[in-house]
C-alpha cells in the first residue's frame, strides 16, 4: 500500500511539471499545447543519448534544459505567435501538427526501439521499512518542490512573472500598459517546456527505460492531469498531477496495466462532467469555444456542376477495374479514411466543434462487424449497417454530458471519450478477445459474391464512399445542415434563436460517428484481423487532418485530402515514419497559409 503510494506521488510530480508548464502557456496564450508531450520525449531521449556517452546528470540537465528551451521559443515565434487574433482552434491544430513532426522526428533520429535509461542517478539505493526507493527519487522529488516555489516566486514578485500574470488576465490591457505581450509569450513557451524536458529525465529514470514514441501518451497523460486541476492554474496543475499520478498507481495495482487508459480518461470524463472548470480552475478559465466561430467560417466549399459530379463518379468506379493489386490495396485505405472524414465534416465542419476522438467509433465499427461476422454470422451488409449504427448509439451515450460543457474542454472531453472506448474493448475480453483481438474475420461478401480480391473490394469500398459523400453533401445543403452551420458560427446567436445547440451538436457527432463506425467495418472485413492497437489518437488525429486541409466544411474536400494524405505517400512510397512528418507539415502549413483547405473559396466580402 505505501509503495504503491508512493509510486503514485513520484510518478504525480513527473505529471505536475509537465501539466504546470501546459497550465502556463495556456493561462497566457490561451493555446492548449498538445505538443507538450513530444517535449517530453525530446527531454528523454536526449538525456539518454548523452547518458549513454558518460555525461553524469548535471550537465545532461543543462544540455535538456537549453535544447527544449530553444525548442519552445521556435513552436511559439514560428508556428504559434502567427496565429494570434485567429480563433484558438488554428493554435490548437497547429500544435499537434507539431507534435506529430517532432515524435516522428525523433524516430528517424533515435529508432523505434525501446532501450534501457542509463543510471544518471540510482534508483533503487536506500530501504525505509518495506519500501525501496533510490536518489533519483528524493532529486526529483525535490526538483519538483524548488521548480514549483521557484515558479511561484518568480511570477508573485518577478517583473516578468508579473508581466505573465498581467498578459494572462488581460493581453490587451496588458500591451497598453507596455507589457511586450509578444517576449512574454515566447517567455511562457520557453519555461513550459523547459519543464516538459525536466520532466522527460525523471520520466526515464523512473521508468528505467525510453522509447521515442512515449512521449505522446506522457503528454496526454500530463494534459489530463492539468485539465482535472484546472486549465491555467498552475496550482492546480500540481494538484491535478499528483492526484492522478496516485489514482493512476492504485487503479493499475487493483486491475492491472491494461486499466491504464479507462482509469486516466475516465476520471478525466468524470471531472469534466461534475467540475468542468477543474479542481482549482475559476468558471472563467476557458474563454472561448474552439470552434464555435470556426477559423474558416469565412469560407465555403466549392460545388460541382451536375454533371461534374457524374464524371466524377464514373471515374472513381471505373478505377478498380484497371488498378493493379498494389494500387487497389492503396485506394481501400484512401477510401475507408475518405468515408471517416466525410462524416467529420458535419461536426467539425459545420457545426463548429472540433473532435480528437473519431478513432473510437472507428473502433467501435469494426468489432461490430467483427462479432457479427464471425460468431453471429450476418450477411456482411447488413453486419456493416449494424456497425454503423452501434458507432452512433455508442458516441451518443458517451458524449451525452460532454455537450453541456464549454471552451477548450468539449473538444478535450472527445479525447477522453475516445481512449474510453478503446480502453473497454481491450478489457471486455469475452465479447471483444481483449489485446488478442479477433482474427478470421471473413472477406466481405456481397449479393452472393466473395469479393476476394483487392480490386473488388476496392469498388465496393468506392460505391460506400460515393453514397457517403452524396447523404452528407444532401445534409449539407438541408435545413438540418443550414441550422448545423448556424450553431458552428454563432452558437450564442444560434440560442438566441431558439436553437438547442448541445442537441444539434450530439446529432452531428453521432452523424459523423455512423460515418466512422461503417469506415471501421470496412477496415475490419480487409484487413481480417483487428486489435486494439490499431485504434490510436494519430489515427483520429489523421481524419482530422483530411478535413482541415481539403476543408473542414467540404465532403469532396475530404475526398481529395484522403488522396493526399493516404494515398500519395503509399504511392510514393515514403517511409511510416516520415509519412507522419509529412502529415504534422501540411496540418502547419495549410493552418498558416490556406486555413481554409483546398477545395474551398473565401467569402466575397
Amino acid at each position: 500500500m505505501i509503495d504503491t503510494l508512493f509510486s503514485g506521488v513520484i510518478h504525480g510530480s513527473a505529471y505536475a511539471l509537465v501539466a504546470v508548464g501546459m497550465s502556463l502557456i495556456f493561462g497566457v496564450t490561451n493555446v492548449a499545447n498538445f505538443a507538450q508531450g513530444s517535449i517530453v520525449a525530446v527531454g528523454m531521449m536526449v538525456a539518454c543519448q548523452l547518458g549513454g556517452m558518460g555525461w553524469g546528470f548535471a550537465p545532461t540537465a543543462l544540455v535538456v534544459i537549453a535544447v527544449t528551451g530553444v525548442l519552445g521559443f521556435v513552436m511559439n515565434a514560428i508556428v504559434i505567435s502567427p496565429l494570434e487574433g485567429r480563433k484558438p482552434i488554428a493554435a490548437l491544430l497547429a500544435t499537434i501538427g507539431v507534435g506529430q513532426i517532432i515524435d516522428s522526428s525523433l524516430q528517424l533520429i533515435f529508432g523505434t526501439r525501446t532501450r534501457p535509461f542509463p543510471d544518471l542517478l540510482e534508483t533503487y539505493n536506500f530501504q525505509l521499512g518495506g519500501l525501496r526507493f533510490g536518489t533519483s527519487d528524493i532529486v526529483m522529488a525535490i526538483t519538483a518542490i524548488v521548480l514549483m516555489a521557484a515558479l511561484w516566486a518568480f511570477l508573485t514578485y518577478g517583473k516578468a512573472g508579473q508581466a505573465i500574470r498581467a498578459t494572462s488576465q488581460d493581453p490587451d490591457a496588458a500591451r497598453q500598459m507596455g507589457v511586450p505581450v509578444g517576449s512574454i509569450r515566447n517567455l511562457s513557451f520557453v519555461i513550459g517546456s523547459v519543464l516538459a524536458g525536466i520532466s522527460g529525465i525523471f520520466v526515464g529514470l523512473f521508468n528505467q527505460s525510453v522509447n521515442p514514441m512515449n512521449g505522446g501518451t506522457i503528454g496526454m497523460t500530463a494534459f489530463v492531469a492539468a485539465t482535472i486541476g484546472g486549465l491555467g492554474s498552475i496550482p492546480g496543475a500540481v494538484v491535478g498531477g499528483l492526484a492522478l499520478g496516485v489514482i493512476e498507481a492504485f487503479g493499475i495495482s487493483w486491475f492491472g496495466d491494461g486499466a491504464h487508459d479507462l482509469i486516466t480518461f475516465g476520471a478525466l470524463l468524470l471531472i469534466l462532467i461534475l467540475r468542468p472548470q477543474g479542481l482549482l480552475g475559476g468558471r472563467d478559465s476557458v474563454h472561448s469555444e474552439p470552434m464555435t466561430g470556426t477559423f474558416v467560417g469565412e469560407a465555403r466549399p466549392l460545388f460541382l456542376p451536375w454533371w461534374g459530379n457524374l464524371l466524377l463518379v464514373a471515374a472513381a468506379v471505373a478505377v478498380p477495374f484497371f488498378a493493379s493489386d498494389y494500387i487497389s490495396g492503396v485506394g481501400t485505405q484512401v477510401a475507408i479514411y475518405a468515408i471517416a472524414a466525410v462524416g467529420l465534416t458535419l461536426i467539425s465542419g459545420l457545426s463548429g466543434q472540433t473532435v480528437l476522438g473519431i478513432a473510437g467509433s472507428i473502433a467501435v465499427g469494426a468489432y461490430a462487424v467483427g462479432i457479427l461476422t464471425t460468431r453471429q454470422h450476418l450477411p456482411f451488409l447488413l453486419a456493416l449497417l449494424i456497425a454503423g449504427l452501434v458507432a452512433a448509439v455508442v458516441a451518443s451515450l458517451l458524449t451525452a454530458p460532454v455537450w453541456k460543457l464549454s471552451g477548450h474542454y468539449v473538444a478535450i472531453a472527445t479525447i477522453g471519450v475516445g481512449a474510453v472506448t478503446v480502453a473497454i474493448i481491450r478489457l471486455w475480453t469475452p465479447l471483444t478477445n481483449g489485446s488478442l483481438g479477433i482474427s478470421g474475420i471473413p472477406m466481405p461478401r456481397v449479393f452472393g459474391q466473395l469479393l476476394y480480391t483487392q480490386q473488388m473490394q476496392l469498388l465496393l469500398d468506392v460505391i460506400v464512399l460515393i453514397l457517403a459523400v452524396a447523404i452528407v453533401s444532401r445534409i449539407h445543403r438541408s435545413q438540418l445542415g443550414a441550422t448545423f452551420a448556424a450553431v458552428g458560427a454563432d452558437q450564442d446567436a444560434a440560442e438566441s434563436l431558439g436553437i438547442r445547440s448541445g442537441a444539434y451538436k450530439a446529432l452531428a457527432y453521432a452523424l459523423a460517428a455512423f460515418f466512422a463506425g461503417i469506415a471501421g467495418g470496412l477496415l475490419a472485413a480487409q484487413y481480417t484481423y483487428i486489435d486494439p492497437t490499431i485504434f490510436t489518437t494519430t489515427m483520429s488525429t489523421l481524419v482530422l487532418t483530411i478535413i482541415v486541409l481539403g476543408g473542414m466544411n467540404s465532403p469532396l474536400g475530404a475526398v481529395l485530402g484522403s488522396i493526399i494524405l493516404i494515398g500519395a505517400p503509399e504511392l510514393l512510397r515514403v517511409a511510416a515514419d516520415a509519412r507522419v512528418i509529412v502529415y504534422g507539415l501540411l496540418l502547419v502549413v495549410i493552418i498558416l497559409f490556406r486555413p481554409q483547405g483546398l477545395v474551398v473559396r473565401r467569402r466575397a466580402q
